[in-house]
């Protein structure tokens, strides 16, 4: 394959970094053009729920590389733009004013938009986490304010409520599943992070929607509940999810499912490549899946920079993904279900400190360490493998589903 002359990055993130590097690490010299629809340089976004809101960094901190290592890469960066259509048979992609670039190998790392509830744009008060600016005004807000109501206990939701609480706010934490990060950790690791969060006295409200937001004289006042309360509230968190920033290719050609559709080797099309949150992709092993998750971002941006210049293989990571609450740190390797066998393996679940592992069709699916760093990375080893369940627990793992 003919290397391409002329490279567009679209997404200034982790993924799309991270192709950057690979393209000139591997050695393409052509023109290399990165867009970005925020104005700040790269930036790592886990700490913005915790470090950065806590106060403990500021955002300097954040940067992902230093600036002499940006202007390293020599690449023509184009921040503060939206790209607004692709055009895969002329190869152009138009950004938002109008200009017009064209292309010869296209790289889409637009990440994902958070979703949000009906009347939240119009009431202020009402927050979402995805950049830089939105935590600091979050981080602003909370300053001032004397309670906070978190809908959506996922990541960002759990980990909000636990800075808030600790900077001294009274925290509501409302979801319709049961537990806290119970939707994709399964019920154990989900009751255990529910306890931490009574325990350190945020209010847990489990089973639980929202029937409308709010307000008065603009500014949000509560949350209405499926229960029929009324949360009042200083401030409110819209933490329920996000969706692949994929509207933008809507007519170009590309495959949209949950994300930009590729193949094993995250090709989208003819000299189109996709990674990160915005991707998904048909993982060996799992098959197609697309991981909302840092270290995921990362590692699938080196890899569509090799697909892009010919030279790479089939994408199988085992995923990794971490989150930090008070003073716990959970980190998972694989894909845990909420259905899979679970079995602690070391440690006590009601202590301090355990690692568990997942089973489904008959094999270790996922491993999970809660505060146990080191058994974290040597269980990894049985999930890359697929160590057969009976060898690491002693009874079946269920069929999958």
């Amino acid at each position: 394959m003919t290397a391409p002359g002329r490279v567009v990055v679209v997404g200034a993130g982790a993924a799309g970094l991270s192709a950057a590097e690979t393209l000139r690490r591997e050695g393409y010299a052509g023109r290399l053009t990165l867009v970005g629809d925020e104005q700040a340089e790269p930036y790592d976004r886990p700490p913005l729920s915790k470090q950065l809101l806590s106060g403990e960094w500021e955002a300097d901190r954040l940067a992902l590389r230093p600036r002499a290592d940006l202007r390293g890469l020599d690449a023509h960066w184009l921040l503060g733009h939206r790209a607004t259509a692709l055009d895969t048979a002329a190869r152009t992609l138009t950004l938002g004013g109008g200009a017009v670039l064209r292309w010869d190998g296209l790289v889409v790392a637009t990440g994902v938009t958070p979703r949000t509830l009906p009347g939240a744009a119009d009431l202020a008060g009402v927050h979402h986490l995805r950049t830089l600016d939105d935590a600091l005004r979050l981080r602003e807000h909370l300053r001032t304010a004397a309670s906070l109501v978190v809908v959506g206990a996922g990541f960002l939701g759990a980990e909000t409520a636990a800075v808030a609480r600790e900077a001294g706010l009274r925290v509501t934490l409302l979801d319709p599943s049961p537990h806290p990060m119970g939707g994709l950790l399964g019920p154990v690791p989900g009751e255990r992070l529910a306890r931490l969060h009574r325990a350190h006295g945020v209010r847990l409200l489990g089973g639980t929607r929202v029937r409308r937001l709010a307000g008065a004289r603009g500014r949000v006042t509560g949350v209405d509940c499926s229960t029929g309360e009324t949360l009042p509230a200083d401030a409110v968190l819209v933490a329920v999810g996000s969706r692949p920033a994929t509207n933008w290719l809507a007519g170009s050609g590309l495959a949209l499912g949950d994300g930009v559709e590729c193949d094993a080797y995250c090709r989208a099309a003819d000299r189109v490549v996709a990674a990160g949150d915005a991707a998904s992709w048909l993982h060996p092993r799992h098959g197609r899946m697309r991981v909302e998750h840092r270290m995921n971002a990362t590692e699938q941006g080196a890899a569509a920079a090799r697909a892009l210049l010919g030279t790479g293989a089939p994408f199988a990571p085992v995923p990794y993904f971490w989150t930090d609450q008070y003073d716990v740190k959970v980190q998972v390797y694989g894909v845990p279900r909420p259905n899979a066998a679970f079995r602690v393996v070391e440690g006590d679940q009601d202590g301090g400190r355990f690692a568990a592992l997942y089973g489904q069709g008959g094999v270790v699916t996922a491993a999970l360490a809660w505060n146990m760093p080191r058994q974290a990375r040597l269980l990894r080893a049985h999930v890359a493998a697929a160590t057969p369940w009976r060898e690491v627990a002693g009874a079946p793992a269920p069929a999958s589903p």
